[in-house]
């Protein structure tokens, strides 16, 4: 199969992903599993281990960035490959969070609150935008192309680095306010 081909064919995954994800988290962080009647332990343990991934997730993009300025590939894409399974690793324990644990509301006051909406806000937007990006960027280091890589990655890596911190950011601001 030529690269224009499965260029075509990953680009049609590319935009069901880039529409199913969002959905399907939005339809999920709908639905309490204990109030519909299931007998399932709040997982409330899960919120520092997903900041920790955000964390983490920001440190490794860092990392793929210093190692593709030393010229190594392989590093490179390993740690590329990492980030998004963290980033899968955290979308997973978030989803199942709100599915058993009731959602908690910011309690701080005054202009914090403003900061702390543009921040959760911003977060959310961005981390639905960067799923084409993320996914569009690795497919082209995947079929060699990359020129066009590298011209994706440029917008690719501040979005998604913007995601990861301020997830932690988002944290701990709201994490004295966990039940």
């Amino acid at each position: 199969m030529s690269n224009l081909a499965q260029e075509k064919k990953y680009k049609k995954i590319i935009t069901a992903l880039t529409i199913i994800i969002p959905l399907a988290v939005a339809a999920l962080f709908g639905i309490n599993l204990r109030e519909l009647g299931f007998d399932v332990a709040p997982l409330t343990f899960l919120p520092p281990i997903y900041a920790f991934i955000n964390g983490l997730t920001a440190v490794v993009l860092i990392a793929a960035v210093v190692a593709i300025k030393k010229g190594k590939r392989k590093f490179h894409e390993q740690l590329n490959t990492t980030a998004i399974a963290l980033s899968l690793a955290f979308l997973v324990m978030y989803i199942a969070y709100h599915m058993t644990s009731d959602s908690t509301v910011f309690g701080g006051e005054g202009a914090i609150v403003y900061v702390y909406y543009f921040i959760l806000i911003t977060h959310i937007v961005l981390s639905v935008i960067v799923i084409p990006f993320v996914l569009l960027t690795y497919m082209k280091a995947k079929l060699g192309n990359f020129a066009a890589h590298k011209k994706i990655a440029k917008k690719t890596f501040p979005i998604w680095l913007y995601v990861a911190v301020t997830g932690v950011i988002v944290y701990v601001m709201i994490s004295p306010y966990y039940a």
